[in-house]
């Protein structure tokens, strides 16, 4: 019985003694994610073409 419980004792240490290893761990750098708003570009477009359009409106009429 004894040698039963030495030889699970010494399983049990040795498989615990290689867990781990001298290297370094890889470390994963975060995924940054931009986001693009590509309506606000073609928004700038949009308001003086707008503004022109208005005030050609404005001088056809008179």
């Amino acid at each position: 019985m004894k040698k039963l419980v030495l030889a699970a004792a010494m399983s049990a240490a040795a498989s615990t003694a290689f867990a781990g290893n001298l290297s370094e761990p890889v470390v994963e750098e975060p995924v940054i994610v931009e986001e693009t708003q590509a309506s606000s570009s073609s928004a700038g477009i949009w308001i003086p073409l707008l503004l022109l359009a208005i005030v050609a409106a404005v001088v056809a009429a008179d």
